[in-house]
């Protein structure tokens, strides 16, 4: 009885998880849909307001409840990777990518397999029937050996496609003058550096093309504190002022409601008493009272004299064994990347490029060799212990899923078949999987703490560390842990009676396992997907936390104007382990490419509206997480073959077990054989895609620092490529659709009749590549023919002929001061200025006083921000600069707007 309850069970597990994370699906797309128009800050801030630069603001989707759905699907990949990044156009491919093939694997999946484990076989029950576990005769095994074979190879294809495209699509982004010309891109950390060398003279020695360079330098703690210090008491003062104007704007409302004839007085002191005069402690608990306005006013420049003072002194620190070099050009810099620099073993690395002078880890610049293999493993040991630690509530997770198998042994457990079913199906189906994703959120602050001390020298190298041990946990745990005490879990009776056979028993029920994994998917493709596009979260902290807390025009500025990042370090594995699942589970219960395809086209609708309309970029990984999640995808792979191969074993398959061994060895031969082709060309640009045709004139990542040019002989055996020019926006020639997806002040044409070396100096042109080649435009084919030959159709000239025409712009974000370029890679505190004091002009010239009182002592201003009779704080612009302040007249917008106030 307990048997046929249990396999009851499954079924009713199932039901229960589509009804319940249906019915949080249908709440939170409500929530979306009605607060989607009103709440534009929330919902699309990034087409709606000035949040972003213009080049990358997206025009914004139409109204309505439904209206805006299918113009979001058919976006283009150019608006995904213009709005997205790298980074994030190749998270949606790879989402796209697994629920496509999901879909096109049920086709033939279903019809076959679903006809050979359902018929004639071990009388399972409900969804279990259509499983592996159901089948009895050992000869049905070759059509998952076949099935298995299509679909493990085929996506084997698609991996190694997807890296051709990739890489193609990377070196193409990377060698365009968006990214050629950067500082990043130019500029090369060296760490481990030896004494001989730490010095800008002796460093210019070992390369050619040396521009600059940044030696790192000791004495950071004590500045840091300092500057810290300074900064923490300047924002303390700010909060106090602003308090102080505020509790005298809110007395003066109390006397205007008993008397609104009342006079009132510019002087604060009549309506705040001495003793309501903001105060704090000097230390916790025990330390002294003090007024916080007037002590400040004492301290601010005393710390500030003590700060210049150290800042002036720096350059005589004692230097760190790291180094930031800037080269004339990318290539310079690649070949520096890429050369064997030192005869001493662990010298002169490791060696990075593309660090943003802001994503730099200071800490972990004064490393020695040693130090970095003790960090290395003190943060593996740490994870590792952590993982084995947490297998113990995974565990329970998994058991409490597959509860009613224990009921034979464990009879007070049979009280849980006397509860109503869908509450059954809630116990075992929706709280294991909730229980399981709350478990993993508390792992990304974790892991990313340990990717600093193992030394990364960059957030892109924290994240990147991240990616691969949060990957390795979601496995562990997710998967193998989670799976193994299901099984265990539901054939406990049957190995307590027969333990020789524990092995087979726990073989030939792996499969039922699947069952919390088809919640689990339900969970993430329905809640998860929903539940972000609702922002429950950021919704709670933007209108209650700003609510609270923000009592500053600066706070309630910064709230407004900071747009959530993706961590991709974190938001990659979790679907990565998702697709693993998936891959893991496919042959053994085909059920689960169902509920896979329809999970993660929901997660790419989701993340297709929150990359494109919410959030911002985050630090530019360049889209180094890609392809390594494809490769972590083949681990799918590998667990579903194996599983296959443990379950020809234990059903005696001697014909099937060897036809799996063939496929275990051709994937390992594929895999290794993928690692070797594009591991190297996945780190670095290679040359070809930086100098030109010609192999003398200029590119975005090339500088013929030796003065060759070339003859006009040279020039007319050279193919014509197109010249970009750039026009203003204002020109009658935009009227044409053809630029409608660029939003910047300039736009680009194509003229296939002007010689590249011929354009003017308003026109920047593509210079022909070595890769380029003869660059034959290639021939429109069918999707098969572009599918099957991507060498052809995802080759570095097919690629560049569709990039964005945005990369062909400068990066407004870059430095473009010489002043600002020489201090980039300094350390940030050695001239970081103090911090500026932002009041809300109030109508009683409270504030007005205020600013002339501390002039003297802070850099203090009212402009830009009111706080009016009520006491409500507005903004006009953000927090003034130094320069004209925004006029604050009839005709300005309302700084109390609804879309501005938190």
């Amino acid at each position: 009885m307990a048997d046929s309850t249990s396999e009851g069970t499954a079924t009713q597990q199932l039901v229960t998880a589509i009804v319940s994370n249906l019915t949080l699906f249908g709440i939170f797309m409500t929530i979306f849909l009605v607060l989607r128009i009103k709440l534009k800050r929330m919902y699309e801030p990034k087409s709606s307001f000035d949040l972003i630069n213009d080049e990358k603001k997206p025009e914004p989707l139409p109204k309505g409840l439904w209206q805006w759905f299918l113009p979001l699907l058919k976006k283009s990949d150019n608006f995904i990777l213009q709005q997205a990044g790298l980074d994030g156009y190749f998270f949606l491919r790879y989402l796209f990518i697994i629920c496509a093939y999901c879909v096109l694997s049920m086709t033939y999946i279903f019809p076959i397999l679903f006809a050979v484990n359902a018929s004639n076989g071990n009388h399972q029950d409900g969804v279990d029937q259509l499983a592996f576990q159901n089948v009895k005769h050992p000869g049905r095994y070759y059509a998952h050996i076949f099935c298995g074979w299509v679909f493990y190879w085929m996506f084997m294809f698609v991996i190694y496609r997807e890296l051709t495209y990739y890489n193609s699509l990377r070196e193409v982004v990377l060698s365009s003058p968006r990214y050629g010309k950067k500082l990043s891109s130019r500029t090369v950390l060296f760490q481990t550096v030896p004494e001989q060398y730490l010095s800008e003279h002796e460093f210019a020695k070992l390369f050619d093309g040396v521009k600059r360079v940044w030696i790192t330098r000791g004495g950071h703690n004590e500045l840091a504190k300092k500057v810290e210090t300074r900064d923490a008491m300047v924002a303390k003062l700010e909060n106090a002022l602003s308090s102080y104007i505020r509790n005298a704007v809110g007395k003066i409302k109390k006397i205007k409601k008993k008397d609104p004839d009342a006079e009132i007085s510019s002087d604060i002191t009549q309506y705040v008493a001495d003793k309501k005069r903001p105060t704090h402690k000097l230390k916790p608990i025990i330390g002294e009272k003090v007024d916080t306005i007037s002590y400040l006013k004492e301290k601010i420049p005393e710390i500030d004299k003590e700060v210049k003072l150290l800042q002036a002194n720096y350059i005589n620190g004692s230097p760190f064994n790291s180094v930031f070099v800037e080269f004339e050009s990318q290539y310079q810099a690649q070949v520096a990347l890429q050369t064997v620099t030192h005869h001493s073993p662990l010298s002169m690395r490791p060696s990075t490029l593309g660090i943003e002078p802001g994503h730099i880890i200071w800490l972990n610049m004064r490393m020695f060799w040693f130090e970095r293999i003790g960090r290395n493993v003190m943060a593996v040991a740490a994870i590792a212990a952590l993982c084995c630690f947490w297998a113990i509530p995974v565990a329970f997770v998994g058991m409490v899923s597959s509860i009613t198998y224990l009921t034979n042994k464990l009879p007070w457990l049979k009280f849980i078949y006397k509860l109503p079913d869908p509450l059954l199906g809630l116990l075992t189906s929706l709280s294991p999987t909730i229980a399981l994703a709350w478990l993993m959120s508390f792992l990304p602050t974790f892991i990313r703490l340990m990717a600093r001390l193992n030394g990364a020298s960059s957030l892109e190298a924290v994240e990147y560390f991240t990616q691969q041990a949060f990957f390795a946990f979601q496995i562990i745990q997710v998967f193998f842990v989670t799976t193994l005490s299901s099984a265990i879990t539901s054939t406990a009776t049957q190995i307590a009676e027969q333990p020789t056979k524990a092995m087979s028993l726990l073989a030939s029920n792996l499969p039922k396992s699947s069952n919390f994994f088809i919640s689990y998917i339900l969970l993430t493709g329905m809640s998860v997907s929903s539940g972000s596009l609702a922002q429950v979260i950021p919704l709670f902290f933007h209108y209650v936390f700003g609510y609270l807390l923000d009592k500053t025009p600066r706070k309630m500025w910064n709230r407004f104007t900071d747009l959530d990042a993706p961590g991709w370090g974190t938001v990659f594995p979790v679907y990565t382990n998702l697709a693993v699942i998936v891959f893991s589970y496919a042959i053994i219960s085909p059920i689960i490419l169902l509920f896979a395809a329809v999970g993660f086209f929901l997660l790419y609708f989701a993340y297709l509206y929150i990359l494109t309309y919410i959030q911002k970029e985050a630090p530019d990984m360049r889209g180094m997480c890609y392809p390594r999640a494809l490769f972590q995808t083949i681990v799918g792979i590998y667990i579903g073959q194996v599983c296959l191969l443990g379950l020809f074993a234990v059903g005696t398959g001697w014909g099937p077990i060897v036809l799996q061994v063939v496929a275990l060895v051709v994937t390992v031969f594929v895999h290794l054989n993928l690692n070797k082709a594009f591991d190297h060309l996945m780190k670095y640009v290679p040359v070809d895609s930086m100098k030109p045709l010609d192999g003398k004139s200029d590119t975005p990542s090339f500088k013929n620092i030796y003065g060759d040019t070339m003859e006009e002989d040279d020039i007319k055996e050279l193919p014509q490529f197109p010249i970009k020019k750039f026009e203003p926006r204002n020109s009658a020639r935009l009227n044409s659709d053809k630029m409608s997806s660029l939003l910047s002040e300039q736009t680009i044409e194509y003229n296939n009749n002007v010689k590249y070396n011929e354009a003017s100096e308003n026109t920047i042109t593509w210079v022909p590549l070595l890769a380029d080649g003869t660059r034959q435009t290639l021939p429109h084919a069918p999707f098969y023919k572009r599918f099957f030959l991507p060498h052809i159709y995802c080759s570095f000239q097919a690629v560049k002929a569709k990039l964005p025409e945005i990369y062909g712009l400068p990066n407004p974000d870059e430095l473009t001061s010489e002043d600002d370029i020489a201090n980039a890679y300094d350390y940030p505190y050695v001239h970081a200025p103090c911090p500026n004091i932002w009041l809300a002009r109030d109508p009683y010239g409270f504030s007005t006083y205020q600013v002339k009182e501390l002039n003297s002592v802070v850099e203090i201003s009212d402009a830009n921000a009111v706080i009016n009779e009520e006491g409500q704080i507005g903004w006009y612009i953000g927090p003034p600069t130094g320069e004209e302040p925004v006029d604050e007249s009839k005709d300005s917008k309302d700084p109390f707007a609804d879309n501005q106030a938190t």
